[in-house]
């Protein structure tokens, strides 16, 4: 006679509860999920996006052997994780910053699933629901920063690749230099496009993997410096191909078949690793077993099926669900208001001492930057003196476009910095307001420049980068507003002249320039 086995299941009216959820939850965040699938359309990068819920689920379902011999407790501190998801939507919503919704959307998710399942249970879940995170984009600002260093690093160790050939070559900031052509590391080869699938992929395989934590620890982290060195190696091998075959080597399929070649180095790598690190430490395993993707068993035929009574905190985080989706469909829609301004194009050529000559920039720094107008044009003094005056106008910073910050953008074009101070300006006012820059000195060989610049925000002047971001929050929340813009003067600093000369030549254009600004950034 077989001894039946009890196993627990979901009834029916579990499952059609939760794709109620589902359904509303979705509908709640809809805009923020929209916009999060653009990004997985348009960055290569973030394209690995699709993939990343249907191995949460997989993973999830993975466990289903350990789940159904589990008894599902009571938890309603899992609603505590359900108002920080209505908390999040709620500040992203008033904001109109859509990846606060897209935070708020998986941590609400987390919050369902953890009142449903219990504290017991929902540890052998975590961590294929933490995957989740993995496929919201991270914020503009700390992508511009991250890339930005990454295109520095991996020219300098591209450069250095290219150099054991016995190549002469210059670096420039992100510019390699061949003599018979330049090879420009812009944003698109920063890495970037393998660091996230890769990070991805490292969390899964650590998650996998049988052996201690800090092995885990190890196969996460060292996808940074394994997709550092690989798309380094990548630089360096069209450096060389160039030098050898012409210019075409650094464009076209051969140029896209290089890069998914890299990728797949760097997952070969990451085997390479996972196999070493099995083969040490006092828990030796066969990479085969150390590697633990195993399906789960089918349930016995004779097993005791109980099915799980749908606890409270569960019909509570359902009852936040529809009161949120009431209270959106219910409340206005929050609306981002368009300033109006005048366009850069009629900015004044001829100011008072100053007469200048509109520039351009080339399309691929306008598709990188995504503003809504610039002006970058030479200002020649009666003194044979020039500035250059460039600014970068955004209508809306929410989402994909912001202002760039010159401090990441300098280093990129071999400058370095050799000093940064703020600078009071006597005598200029914006909106009433005292005009305070960022004043840096930069140099490369010889040749030296003084920048000042400052970040104009709906009324505000912001010299530090991250005191901007707070301010496009809290002016999001309660203006409605995201406009703003990025101002900056250069000037050469002539050898041997006294740097006091270049500090008044910028503080008289600023005065210039500073009663009419207000009509191309609008204030408050």
């Amino acid at each position: 006679m077989s001894q039946e086995v009890p196993v627990w299941r979901e009834s029916n009216k579990l499952w059609a509860l939760a794709l109620l959820a589902f359904l509303l939850l979705s509908a709640v965040f809809f805009e923020a999920i929209k916009w999060m699938a653009y990004i997985w359309d348009t960055q290569e990068e973030y394209g690995h996006g699709y993939i990343i819920p249907f191995i949460s689920i997989f993973l999830i379902w993975q466990k289903k052997n350990i789940l159904e011999k589990i008894e599902f407790t009571t938890e309603w501190s899992g609603l505590l994780v359900v108002f920080l998801g209505v908390f999040l939507l709620i500040v992203g919503n008033i904001s109109t910053l859509f990846v606060i919704q897209q935070y708020g959307y998986v941590i609400f998710i987390i919050g369902v699933v953890y009142t449903y399942m219990g504290l017991a249970a929902f540890k052998h879940v975590s961590v294929p629901l933490l995957l989740l995170f993995f496929m919201i984009p991270l914020p503009v600002f700390l992508l511009q920063g991250l890339s930005g260093q990454l295109q520095l690093i991996s020219s300098e160790i591209g450069v250095a690749f290219i150099r054991l050939f016995d190549i002469s070559v210059f670096l420039e900031g992100n510019v390699i230099d061949l003599g018979v052509y330049k090879l420009q590391v812009v944003e698109a080869c920063s890495g970037l496009n393998y660091l996230f699938p890769l990070m991805t992929l490292a969390f899964i395989s650590a998650y996998f993997f049988t052996g201690a934590l800090w092995k885990k620890t190890i196969i996460f982290l060292s996808s940074i410096p394994i997709t550092i060195l690989m798309n380094s190696i990548r630089i360096g091998a069209i450096g060389i191909t160039v030098e050898y075959w012409g210019p075409k080597m650094a464009e076209g399929v051969l140029h896209d078949f290089e890069g998914w070649a890299v990728f797949m180095s760097c997952i070969g790598i990451l085997i390479l690793e996972m196999w070493l690190l099995a083969s040490i430490g006092k828990d030796k395993l066969p990479l085969r077993e150390a590697f633990g993707l195993d399906f789960p068993e089918p349930t016995p035929k004779d097993a005791q099926v109980i099915y799980r009574q749908i606890p409270k905190p569960f019909y509570a985080s359902l009852a936040i669900i529809v009161l949120v989706a009431v209270s959106v469909v219910a409340l206005p829609e929050q609306v981002e208001v368009k300033s109006e301004r005048k366009q850069y194009a009629e900015f004044p050529i001829e100011l008072e001492g100053w007469k200048g000559k509109t520039g351009y920039l080339e399309q691929v720094y306008i598709d990188t930057l995504k503003f809504t107008d610039y002006i970058m044009s030479d200002y020649r003094g009666d003194d044979g003196a020039m500035i250059n005056y460039y600014s970068a106008y955004y209508a809306s910073q929410k989402s994909g476009a912001s202002a760039h910050s010159p401090r990441s953008c300098i280093p990129g074009g071999g400058w370095r910095i050799a000093s940064l101070t703020q600078h009071v300006i006597d005598g200029a006012e914006i909106d009433g307001v005292p005009l305070e820059v960022n004043r840096l000195l930069i140099q490369k060989d010889e040749t030296k420049q003084l920048v000042y610049y400052w970040f104009q925000q709906r009324g505000r002047i912001v010299t530090n980068e991250y005191m901007m971001k707070w301010w496009l929050f809290w002016d999001s929340m309660n203006l409605h507003r995201t406009d703003g813009a990025l101002m900056r003067l250069t000037t050469v600093i002539q050898p041997g002249q006294d740097l006091s000369i270049a500090d008044k030549r910028l503080e008289d254009f600023s005065r210039k320039i500073a009663p009419i600004l207000p009509e191309y950034v609008p204030g408050k």
